[in-house]
């Protein structure tokens, strides 16, 4: 079966590092951008009366690396191997993405076609899209599901300081969502090194902060 790039989507994240670490866990504002030949409004005919949608992607980044039966998720620290398809590693047999975001609107953009406005997506910009599907609530929502090792770390959260000084250097519109990028901890999770400034690339802005024990302090934002 051969794929085609159906879209990409247009985000704020410029590199890997920093992005959430699953869809829905920020409040990331993101654009989906058609290729011309897919970007007839018949095919997007019906779309407004979904709050929700799946994307179907490629790790794009992962492309050729070679992968592994088992591999170690960040969240468990980095040193415990769990099978590739108990996990949401890039590192696959196929290196495909699946995403929940919700649709905020629908916009015809002069030049450009239609544009799916989205909230919440865990993707770096330029990333490729091979499919949207609508979410449906009766069948893909399943409350008493089990959700394996990730359910140990799902409240996992690191007390985030910014002082005014840089986050008056941050447009407001971006405040809410760094605090909640920052507060999952972007770091790998076997780098515990208080000592160390980490740099991440956000709407385009350089964020540089330190890790002490379950406190993250932003040290410069330019």
């Amino acid at each position: 079966m051969q794929l085609e790039v159906i879209a990409r989507i247009r985000t704020d994240f410029p590199a890997k590092f920093g992005i959430p670490r699953q869809s829905g866990l920020a409040d990331t504002k993101a654009e989906i951008v058609f290729e011309r030949k897919y970007g007839s409004p018949d095919a997007l005919k019906g779309i407004e009366e979904y709050s929700h949608l799946w994307l179907i992607w490629g790790f794009s980044e992962a492309e050729g690396r070679k992968w592994s039966p088992t591999v170690r998720p960040p969240r468990l620290g980095g040193n415990k191997r769990v099978g590739v398809f108990a996990s949401r590693s890039p590192f696959r047999p196929n290196p495909v993405g699946l995403s929940c975001v919700a649709l905020e609107r629908i916009e015809k953009r002069e030049g450009k076609g239609m544009i799916l406005h989205v909230r919440g997506a865990d993707l770096m910009d330029g990333t490729p899209i091979y499919d949207i599907k609508p979410y449906l609530p009766y069948v893909d929502c399943h409350p008493d599901a089990r959700g394996g090792f990730a359910e140990q770390k799902k409240e996992y959260r690191l007390k985030v300081e910014i002082p005014k000084e840089w986050m008056d250097k941050v447009p407001a519109e971006h405040r809410e969502v760094l605090i909640q990028v920052l507060s999952q901890d972007p770091r790998p999770s076997y780098q515990e090194d208080p000592d160390r400034i980490y740099g991440m690339a956000y709407a385009g802005m350089e964020v540089r902060f330190r890790v002490i024990e379950n406190r993250l302090k932003v040290c410069e934002i330019h």
